[in-house]
């Protein structure tokens, strides 16, 4: 039965099939559409980053510079500290931010309450939809001089009150102990569900044979999970350079611009407000091409070690 309906399938014509299956494509239209326009369309633009680009002309009009923005790029003031200060944070995200949701994950799995275990996943994936103006709002109460609680904890153990937001020693830790505050909730929702595929004859096995929970922990559910992990750090390399834009400019100042001013911020400085299109592109541009080799390089890593990887 179902191979007589997979050969009358298959000698249907294109249209034909669209008209059987038109429920599904109208329900996958807005993200095809969403692809096209956001994601496809602005390829076309990539020569902006090659051309001496100007407002008021086509882009194809525009007289064709090769590398020289590039050479703008790296002569213009500001970009090698923005690098630098993109790949610190990036590395501290990496490092302190990745592993939270994997432990945040199994601790969750092991406690045995469902009404506990549903109650803990909605508190801490909730920040994942507020808005970093509204965090922002949130960091600057907490950290406040003069009313934060922070401060006042400070005082109460005989400290002096920081100025969390504009000291640059500080700073660094701010926006990566707010990303991982905000983001933990969603990887530890991608872990739990990765968990859940794990058989539990597995557990009951591992029970039998005497292992203890740490061993059951690390032989079993660290290993069930172990392409997941592999898989979403692939894709967390390659948004390496994406260190949060709304973020910094959100929590940003002054003060702290030596510290905080990144890749993203520098192109909307130099694209934006002094109006110097192309060599913002050859900026954006050169972040997608380090995205591109090190998510190719780190897929290469993983099949070496003896993972699928992502491709």
């Amino acid at each position: 039965m179902h191979t007589t309906l997979t050969v009358d399938y298959q000698r249907k014509s294109v249209r034909q099939r669209i008209r059987d299956s038109k429920a599904i494509y109208a329900f996958v239209l807005p993200a095809f559409v969403y692809f096209i326009v956001f994601r496809y369309m602005p390829i076309y633009f990539i020569q902006v980053a090659f051309t001496d680009y100007r407002p008021t002309i086509r882009v194809w009009e525009s007289v064709w510079v090769g590398l020289d923005n590039y050479r703008q790029l790296l002569s213009t003031p500001g970009f090698l500290l923005a690098l630098r200060n993109t790949f610190i944070i990036a590395f501290y995200k990496i490092v302190f931010g990745f592993p939270i949701p994997i432990i945040l994950a199994i601790m969750i799995n092991e406690v045995r309450s469902r009404p506990f275990k549903r109650v803990t996943q909605t508190l801490v994936y909730l920040p994942h939809f507020i808005s970093w103006s509204v965090i922002g709002g949130i960091m600057y109460s907490l950290l406040s001089v003069e009313t934060g609680i922070v401060n006042e904890l400070l005082k109460l153990v005989g400290g002096e009150p920081v100025f969390f937001l504009g000291d640059r020693s500080y700073f660094r830790g701010v926006l990566v102990g707010s990303d991982i505050w905000k983001s933990m909730g969603w990887g530890t929702v991608l872990y739990l569900a990765a968990i859940t595929n794990i058989d539990p004859q597995l557990y009951e096995a591992a029970t039998i044979d005497g292992a203890g929970r740490f061993q059951r922990i690390y032989h079993i559910t660290l290993s069930g999970i172990r392409s997941t992990i592999v898989v979403l750090l692939i894709i967390r390399l390659g948004n390496v350079l994406e260190v949060g834009f709304e973020q910094i400019l959100v929590l940003g100042n002054s003060m702290v611009r030596p510290v905080a001013d990144v890749l993203d911020t520098f192109v909307y400085r130099v694209g934006l407000q002094q109006g110097r299109h192309s060599v913002a592109a050859a900026a954006g541009l050169f972040k997608t091409l380090v995205a591109g080799v090190l998510v190719i390089a780190s897929d290469r890593a993983s099949k070496l070690i003896g993972d699928r990887g992502l491709f």
